[in-house]
């Protein structure tokens, strides 16, 4: 029960009630500190991280599942509540009434849509692992893997590092993150997670264990609506047939039934409503594409390409009628400082990695060619708004 976030949704500040507390609860991309209905992965990561209660280094392991199941959510959570415990003198307390003072290693998490080279790497682990703040500039990738030897050295266990989204267009790829870790003293052990199946990616060769994340049920996903919405939403905003809704149209995918969840809230604040209405959430249907390309990645793309997005999403018909059209339109903004030719080349770059698609427009009797246009595989509203909150 989160107390603080409660009382927050009660204050008034201008006497009227408000239908949205705090959009960012209620957003794809935040990861909350209860994950709700996921205590059975819970106990399998516990199960295997349990070595560290002895002092130990686990094995390597590889999470894996569709998107939108709750592997970051819960590895996140964990390795913060792990984290919020003393390293290296922490007390561990056995199910005897004797407590022994053992070491434990440290929990890092990264994720490898930020983390995209050798240099940001060994910048985000160190940075993770000290008290100080590890410059981003002024200092050579030989340099920052010297003093993470160094500090890992000093450490009598190690680390264990989560490495988030491996295996995606973007992201560093498999092989380099295994000769990444290949290059980092044996006290150091990792969990990758992924969605391909461990026949599929080579990281399964170097782990001890598969852990395999099943979506979630259709209850369990009305409990994570419904936890999302006590934070994020007035009492009440949202009925529970509502939620049970979305989560059957979601079909087990939690970042799918939270953008419906943040779209419809949207509509009903736009329309001056205290609570979400089925028309709210049929919009939200009508406007998330199927599949969806998870916001995670979009909003991990370098901030020119978002800027190139955000305009992109406010374009009204005519201006999408063509890449050329939208090229146009985009290039001659006064918020995006790039010439057409690059804003072309990034609608190009994006679309072949599935963030935008071309979708080619119907023949007109004309000769040649039809022209394609640019839809988002996205939804727009919910990156609008968390682009311009970020």
């Amino acid at each position: 029960m989160d107390i603080e976030a409660r009382i927050k949704r009660r204050q008034r500040h201008d006497g009227e009630p408000r239908l949205v507390q705090d959009y960012e609860t209620l957003s794809p991309v935040t990861h909350i500190d209860e994950p709700a209905d996921r205590g059975p992965l819970l106990e399998r990561l516990l199960d295997h991280l349990d070595p560290v209660f002895d002092g130990n280094l686990p094995a390597n392991a590889y999470l894996y599942g569709p998107n939108g199941v709750g592997k970051s959510a819960v590895v996140t959570a964990l390795f913060s509540q792990l984290n919020r415990l003393p390293t290296e003198t922490r007390t561990v307390i056995h199910t005897t009434t004797r407590a022994q003072s053992l070491t434990s290693p440290s929990f890092v998490y990264l994720d490898t849509r930020q983390t995209t080279s050798e240099f940001a790497f060994f910048h985000a682990v160190l940075d993770s692992l000290v008290e100080e703040s590890v410059p981003e500039h002024g200092i050579g990738t030989e340099t920052l893997r010297a003093r993470l030897h160094e500090e890992l050295a000093g450490s009598r266990i190690g680390v264990v590092v989560a490495v988030d989204h491996v295996g995606e267009p973007r992201s560093t790829s498999e092989s380099d993150l295994v000769d990444l870790f290949a290059g980092l003293p044996s006290n150091v052990s990792w969990l990758a997670m992924g969605r391909k199946r461990p026949a599929e990616t080579e990281l399964a060769e170097y782990t001890a264990e598969c852990i395999r994340v099943d979506p979630y049920q259709q209850q369990m996903l009305v409990d994570v609506l419904m936890t999302r919405a006590s934070i994020g939403l007035s009492q009440q905003a949202i009925e529970h047939d509502l939620a049970d809704e979305i989560a059957e149209w979601a079909n087990g995918n939690a970042h799918d039934a939270l953008a419906a969840l943040f779209i419809a809230t949207h509509h009903a604040e736009q329309a001056g409503r205290s609570e979400l209405s089925r028309a709210d959430v049929e919009a939200a249907f009508e406007e998330i594409p199927i599949p969806c390309v998870s916001l995670g990645i979009v909003l991990a793309l370098p901030d020119n390409r978002q800027a190139v997005l955000r305009e992109l999403v406010d374009l009204d018909e005519e201006e999408r009628s063509s890449v050329t059209a939208t090229t146009a339109a985009i290039g001659g903004s006064e918020r995006v400082d790039l010439s057409p030719g690059t804003v072309k080349r990034f609608l190009y770059e994006m679309a072949e990695a599935g963030v935008v698609e071309r979708v080619q427009a119907a023949t007109q009797g004309g000769q040649g060619r039809p022209p394609s246009r640019v839809e988002p595989r996205f939804p727009p509203t919910v990156f609008r708004r968390l682009y311009d909150l970020g």
